[in-house]
């Protein structure tokens, strides 16, 4: 199922049900004040039904920062075996293979992220039917940062982290700054909770 950004996530009554972070810890005022994210590039991300109330996904934090992607929950057992329309230039941004460190002579035209832990996504990547012959886009290791989780392995980043890699490489710093920014207010207001980064990809 496709979900527009903001759309209310159910949970218990103490947490946002937008950004689903603990009321008092909310992330919507400073994603709003950062102002909608804008891309040429379409950004579709397929997240996993498990991670729909868990404060640590930064797919949803993507999706609230990028009105226009698309956010669409797979292999839960009220989730469709339809995925979304993708089309022509859709490109599955996914670490296998080289890495590419500048923009594909034709730039896609949609980039789709796995949003999920790394077991999940390997298996997603598998599974779904649609995702089969895409080309793919390996990015380069980033810089180590402070994340909602600890990376399973050296190089493996959030799917905001993606994101913004992948945005950095064909449209330039503007988007990515923007998306960078947003995560680093989260897992501050995570720190702030007390929380450390737990492990799950």
């Amino acid at each position: 199922m496709d979900q527009p950004a903001g759309e209310p996530t159910p949970l218990d009554p103490t947490r946002c049900p937008r950004c689903v972070y603990r009321r008092e810890l909310c992330l919507c005022a400073d994603l709003d004040a950062l102002g909608p994210v804008s891309t040429r590039t379409r950004v579709v991300i397929l997240r996993h039904y498990t991670e729909r109330t868990r404060s640590s996904n930064s797919g949803r934090l993507a999706h609230l920062a990028m009105p226009d992607s698309i956010l669409h929950d797979v292999s839960g057992p009220d989730c469709g075996p339809e995925g979304p329309a993708l089309g022509d230039g859709t490109w599955l941004v996914f670490p296998d293979g080289p890495a590419w460190t500048s923009a594909p002579p034709v730039p896609p035209k949609t980039l789709v992220f796995l949003d999920a832990t790394w077991r999940q996504a390997r298996r997603m990547r598998q599974r779904l039917p649609y995702l089969r012959g895409l080309p793919m886009m390996a990015l380069a290791p980033v810089p180590a940062a402070e994340r909602l989780r600890a990376a399973p392995a050296e190089g493996m980043v959030s799917t905001i982290e993606a994101i913004a890699t992948a945005l950095r490489l064909l449209e330039g710093n503007g988007p990515a700054d923007l998306l960078e920014r947003a995560f680093t207010i989260a897992v501050e207001r995570a720190q702030r909770a007390g929380r450390r980064p737990a492990a799950g990809g």
